[in-house]
């Protein structure tokens, strides 16, 4: 794969498409490389939602990364994007993304842009994604290159997640892209009524949680361990 690296150009997609060749390779390579991630990585280990399998066959993941890593894009794991943050293994995301049951007319709160890949993602399959990343430097850069593929249905706000957006609540669905020790009791307000939220809790020993607001209530159910980056708050958001 390390040979996809500066391999020339050829005829395919127009210069604005997310495939359109660039200097990170050819874009038949990794439409190929994408098909092959979604086929070996995600529906051989049960992720069966023909959406979310279609939104990761369309969106480019290599766009997402660090140039020096473009190459490994598709590989099975995470890769580093700089300010001590990565971008979640694909797995991961197709996983967190079926398990949010995300529908067409949804309004998602995602909290932990990072790259923008996951907001890629649940772009294709919703009406609006708002998300939030502490670190202005990843929102801008997110910014840039979402506009750069042509997602205009994803607003990237800097600011502080563990508060969510009250603003803009209550939402179809939410998703954690970064470890909490505790569950934000504000995302959990702004759920609307039906809606989960995927997210991962815990420290040293993380598990990934779907919470979803129901008649009765809000319940959870545990579903797998999982390991990621600590969630980024402002000093003294946790007794806000």
């Amino acid at each position: 794969m390390a040979g996809l690296l500066g391999m020339g150009c050829g005829p395919g997609a127009p210069a604005n498409s997310p495939d359109a060749p660039d200097a990170r390779g050819d874009a038949a390579d990794f439409r190929a490389l994408r098909e092959r991630m979604v086929r070996e990585q995600i529906e051989a280990r049960g992720i069966d939602n023909a959406r979310v399998l279609a939104a990761l066959r369309e969106t480019p993941r290599h766009r997402f990364v660090p140039a020096p890593f473009a190459a490994r894009a598709y590989a099975d794991g995470a890769l580093p994007i700089g300010l001590g943050q990565t971008i979640s293994q694909p797995y991961i995301v197709a996983a967190m993304t079926e398990l949010l049951n995300p529908e067409p007319g949804d309004r998602v709160l995602e909290v932990g842009t990072g790259s923008g890949y996951q907001a890629a993602v649940l772009a294709r399959l919703v009406a609006q994604v708002h998300s939030v990343e502490i670190i202005p430097e990843l929102a801008e850069r997110a910014r840039q290159t979402l506009s750069a593929l042509g997602i205009a249905n994803v607003q990237v706000i800097t600011g502080d997640g563990w508060r969510g957006l009250p603003q803009h609540a209550p939402f179809d669905g939410i998703l954690v892209t970064a470890a909490s020790e505790e569950t934000p009791p504000a995302l959990l307000e702004q759920l609307a009524p039906g809606a989960r939220m995927v997210i991962p809790v815990g420290g040293a020993h993380q598990e990934l949680f779907v919470f979803e607001r129901g008649p009765q209530g809000i319940s959870r159910r545990s579903v797998f361990p999982v390991r990621f980056v600590p969630l980024v708050r402002e000093p003294g958001a946790a007794q806000r």
